[in-house]
């Protein structure tokens, strides 16, 4: 079965359909980050301070406490199964674009690494081991690079003209 480039041969309300869908989820994918940044700063002591909480600052301008192992188990769950479902939907797009097969199995596999690195990390930062902040830094970067990629690389093929041959 050819699937490479199939994107490009659905009719166009299919395409606005599948355009609608990538546009929509992208403002979720980046509100949520815009809510990461405001709750960490994006640097590594605000992802610590915001699950181990600062309450042993007395200077902090805003009081935050430790999270809850229900608190912790129930951001790492909800966020590995939406992301997950995110990524599967985003990553069946990937595969009918025309692209390299190699850089399609990236852009589709990464994520779910990414996923497990960054919410386990959380999760294992909570439980003391406090260096996983870097890697929750890295993996979550790199969840939104291939994001972004997967998401504009789609865009710009639905609205691409189909070459005639």
């Amino acid at each position: 079965m050819k699937y490479n480039g199939l994107l490009g041969t659905f009719p166009s309300e299919i395409k606005l359909f599948i355009g609608a869908f990538v546009v929509i989820l992208s403002i979720g994918f980046y509100t949520g980050l815009m809510f990461v940044n405001e709750t960490t700063g994006a640097k590594p002591a605000g992802i610590t301070e915001n699950y181990l909480g600062n309450e042993e600052d007395e200077d902090a301008e805003v009081m935050k406490f430790k999270k809850s192992k229900r608190e912790m188990l129930t951001t790492v769950h909800t966020h590995i199964l939406s992301m997950s479902f995110i990524f599967f939907l985003l990553g069946g797009l990937v595969w009918l674009i025309k692209l390299p097969k190699k850089l399609k199995l990236f852009l589709t596999i990464e994520p779910f690494l990414s996923v497990l690195l960054t919410f386990g990390g959380i999760y294992l930062l909570w439980s003391g081991l406090l260096w996983m902040k870097y890697i929750i830094m890295i993996s979550g970067a790199l969840m939104t690079l291939t994001f972004t990629l997967s998401a504009l690389v789609i865009l710009w093929q639905l609205i691409k003209k189909q070459a005639t041959t």
